[in-house]
C-alpha cells in the first residue's frame, strides 16, 4: 500500500524486530474472542463494562494508561515492539499518523469501510490515510466561539461573523474597558485548529513523498492576521491553561476564546464565576458568507498491530462509538462530543445548558461539526513538529518574534525531523 511506502521508510528494521507471535489480544476456539484495550478517558470502563454484558461472544478487558502525551503513547509504542500490546488503544487524531509511520496500526478497512457513512467526514479522515483506515473515530471538538455577553452588551458590541469584524470588535472592547482583551494565546493544536479553518494545511503526500507547508503563503496570512492582534495590544497576558487566563475567563477579563466543544467543561471547571456570562457563536470566517469549520482535539479506538482479531476489536470500537446509551455514559463522564453524525442529538446534548445562559449549545456544535474539512493531513512526527512550533509561539504571542518566525522555524525544524527519519519530503 502506498501509505505504507511513504510513512515507513525507517519503519523496516523496527518492524523486523516486533514480536507478532507474541500477540496478547485474543483466541477463538470455543470459548468467547478476548479483547483488550488500552486507555484514559473517565467513563470508557463503563462502557466496556456495558459492551460485555451485551456481546458473549466478545469479551473486552479495559486498561487505564497515561494519557497519550503523559506517557500513554510510549507506553503503547513500547508494548508494540515487544509484541505484548493491546489490541485496542485511544489515540488522538493529531498522533495517529505518527503511529502509523512507526508501523504500530492495522488496517481494518476490510471491516470498517461500511461504517464510513456514520461519522463526521472529517472525523473519518482523521482515522484513515490512503485507502486504509486505522481505527474508529470517538469523538471530536467542533470550534466555536465562546464570548461574554455581558462583556459584549457593556461596549455595545455584537457578536462578529467574520475574522475582519472579529479584528475591530477587539479595538472596540479595548477601548470600552482597557482592562478587557479580546482573547489569549493560541499553541500547538488549538493554533492548528486556526491553520485548518483557514484552508492552510501544514502537511500532505505527494507521490512517495511527504510535503510540509507550515510556513506557506496561506499559513502566512493566518499568522499575519494573528499577529496584528498582537501588535494592537488584543491578547491577554497570561499563557492559556496558566491560572491567570483560568481568572480572565472567569471576570471577564478574556472576552473571547475561539475553542472546541470540550472547552464547555474546562469553562464550567475553570471558570465557574462566569456562570451565565458565556455564549457560543458560530466561528468567523474568512470570507463573508462562508460556512467552513475546524477540530481540535478528539480521539479514536485504534487498532494496534498486534492485535489478533481485527474484526472483533473493529466490532467493540464501532459499538462504543455509535451506541447511543454507552456514549451517553461518555459525554456524562467525560464532556465528549460524538464523531457519530446520529448521537449529535442526544439529550445531553440538546439540553439547555445554565452555564451558557440557558443556550443549547450542541445544536451549535452539530453544525460547526458539518463543516469541519476532511483534507487536513497531520504529519508523521507530530511531537517533533509542535516542540518546534510551540518553541516559536510561546514568545511570539507576547512579543517575543513574530508569528511568522515561529511558522519558518518549525516548518525547517520538522523538514530536517523528517530527512532525519529517512522520509521523503519535497
Amino acid at each position: 500500500m502506498r501509505a505504507t511506502r511513504i510513512l515507513q521508510a525507517t519503519c523496516i528494521a523496527a518492524a523486523s524486530t516486533l514480536a507478532f507471535a507474541g500477540c496478547t489480544s485474543g483466541t477463538s476456539g470455543d470459548g468467547p474472542v478476548t479483547i483488550e484495550f488500552s486507555g484514559w478517558a473517565p467513563g470508557y470502563a463503563e462502557a466496556v463494562t456495558a459492551f460485555n454484558a451485551a456481546h458473549p461472544d466478545i469479551q473486552v478487558t479495559y486498561t487505564e494508561i497515561s494519557p497519550g502525551t503523559k506517557g500513554g503513547y510510549e507506553t503503547l509504542l513500547n508494548g508494540v515492539t515487544a509484541g505484548t500490546s493491546t489490541c485496542l488503544a485511544q489515540i488522538g487524531y493529531e498522533s495517529l499518523t505518527s503511529f502509523v509511520a512507526k508501523d504500530a496500526l492495522l488496517d481494518v478497512s476490510e471491516y470498517a469501510d461500511a461504517s464510513s457513512e456514520k461519522f463526521t467526514p472529517g472525523s473519518w479522515a482523521a482515522v484513515s490515510l490512503d485507502g486504509a483506515v486505522y481505527g474508529a473515530p470517538v469523538d471530536i471538538g467542533p470550534v466555536a466561539l465562546f464570548y461574554r455577553t455581558d462583556v459584549f452588551e457593556a461596549a455595545g458590541a455584537q457578536v462578529p461573523t467574520t475574522w475582519d469584524e472579529y479584528a475591530a470588535l477587539g479595538v472596540k472592547l479595548r477601548e470600552a474597558n482597557p482592562n478587557t482583551y479580546l482573547t489569549s494565546d493560541y499553541l500547538d493544536y488549538n493554533y492548528a485548529g486556526l491553520a485548518q479553518q483557514a484552508g492552510a494545511p501544514w502537511f500532505g503526500i505527494d507521490g512517495d513523498s511527504w510535503t510540509v507547508s507550515i510556513d506557506s503563503d496561506a499559513n502566512t496570512k493566518v499568522a499575519d492576521y494573528w499577529q496584528g492582534l498582537v501588535d494592537k495590544d488584543l491578547i491577554f497576558p497570561a499563557t492559556t491553561w496558566d491560572p491567570a487566563w483560568n481568572q480572565g475567563l472567569a471576570d471577564g477579563s478574556i472576552a473571547s476564546y475561539i475553542g472546541p466543544a470540550w472547552m464547555t467543561g474546562i469553562l464550567k471547571g475553570d471558570a465557574a464565576d462566569g456562570a451565565g456570562k458565556w455564549a457560543v457563536a458560530p466561528v468567523p470566517q474568512w470570507k463573508a458568507g462562508d460556512a467552513v469549520g475546524a477540530n481540535v482535539g478528539g480521539s479514536a479506538t485504534a487498532v494496534l498491530k498486534t492485535c489478533a482479531n481485527p474484526e472483533a476489536a473493529w466490532t467493540f470500537a464501532e459499538w462504543m462509538s455509535t451506541d447511543e446509551s454507552a456514549f451517553g455514559g461518555l459525554v456524562e463522564a467525560a464532556g465528549l462530543y460524538p464523531a457519530a453524525v446520529a448521537l449529535a442529538d442526544l439529550p445531553a446534548l440538546t439540553e439547555p445548558d445554565d452555564y451558557f445562559g440557558g443556550q443549547v449549545t450542541g445544536e451549535v456544535f452539530a453544525a460547526e461539526a458539518k463543516t469541519v474539512p476532511d483534507t487536513w493531513v497531520w504529519g508523521p512526527n507530530m511531537p517533533a513538529t509542535v516542540t518546534a512550533l510551540n518553541d516559536g509561539l510561546s514568545g511570539a504571542w507576547h512579543g517575543t518574534g513574530t508569528l511568522s518566525e515561529a511558522l519558518t522555524k518549525a516548518q525547517d525544524a520538522t523538514v530536517s525531523t523528517l530527512t532525519g527519519d529517512g522520509l521523503s519530503v519535497k
